[in-house]
């Protein structure tokens, strides 16, 4: 398959799948935005297995075979996906072993994990989102301006991943009911006894636990995923203008569903939280302004 047509079929997953991701990848320059479709294609292709109906042992196994072609030494010719992302391994310094981190976190998640403690979610957000944010940073680069040399190095990649934590914590809330329904409960389980939630559903789906308790169960959750916020923004000084531009609209996209999800969390217990488009795009030009100061 043709390197451009690999990349081509990239893109369209990303217009037709990304809902929030679209909004800031089409602020970079074509080459960067073809790599990160690319990214995003394969991250895709992991969570819907993850995410597909089916005997968990073939889900595993389906796991387990797009680790072997991430694997491979050369991509499937008729994959577009890996002929995209081996592409973008040539041209950026993008570390795909990363994606093995997804791919566990994705088998958690078909084997039923559940969390004990804070640490433990926070180390599973790692994993699937975390890992996303080193691998773009490998798309990104730092800025001219930024201070170089491994230090500099290893600084933009804790704040990458700390921005992909705040993401991910972000999609636990916006998800609660739908993961739930779906048997998959995210929020640690000390945190679940110290506020008094089970979690358990009625009949109709709806959450049996004191809508107070949950309430400040949630809140309490956002004013977390707010700090990782705050850490991991520190992540765009350090990136050229785009790529800045680029991270800050989908990092302002998500902050802004975490503030209404802790504004009305009645509204996240009784389905999914979403923003209009209009929302998006106001997040986006915000970024683009900011960023070229």
């Amino acid at each position: 398959m043709p390197v451009p047509v690999a990349y081509r079929y990239c893109e369209r997953v990303v217009r037709t799948r990304a809902r929030n991701f679209a909004y800031g990848i089409r602020l970079l320059a074509p080459p960067k935005r073809r790599a990160l479709s690319a990214l995003y294609a394969f991250a895709r292709r992991i969570d819907d297995i993850g995410d597909a109906a089916g005997p968990v042992d073939a889900r595993l196994s389906a796991l387990e075979e797009a680790r072997t072609g991430l694997r491979a030494p050369r991509p499937d010719p008729a994959d577009p996906v890996l002929v995209a992302l081996r592409d973008t391994a040539v041209r950026f310094p993008v570390p795909l072993e990363a994606f093995e981190e997804l791919i566990d976190g994705c088998a958690d998640d078909v084997a039923g994990a559940r969390y004990q403690s804070y640490e433990d979610l926070v180390g599973y957000c790692r994993d699937v989102a975390g890992s996303i944010g080193r691998l773009s940073l490998g798309v990104f680069g730092l800025a001219d301006g930024a201070a170089r040399g491994d230090g500099a190095l290893r600084r933009a990649a804790r704040l990458a991943d700390a921005l992909g934590v705040a993401l991910q914590l972000t999609n636990v809330l916006r998800d609660l009911r739908e993961d739930r329904c779906a048997g998959r409960v995210y929020l640690p389980a000390d945190d679940l006894r110290r506020f008094g939630c089970t979690l358990d559903l009625d009949a109709s789906g709806a959450f049996t636990d004191p809508p107070e308790r949950l309430a400040r169960l949630i809140r309490y959750e956002a004013g977390r995923a707010l700090g990782w916020y705050a850490e991991g923004m520190s992540l765009i000084p350090l990136l050229d203008r785009r790529s800045a531009a680029c991270t800050a609209a989908m990092a302002g996209i998500y902050r802004r569903l975490l503030a209404r999800i802790a504004a009305d969390p009645g509204r996240a217990l009784a389905g999914r939280v979403s923003l209009t488009p209009w929302a998006k795009a106001m997040e986006a030009a915000r970024a683009i302004k900011g960023a070229a100061r």
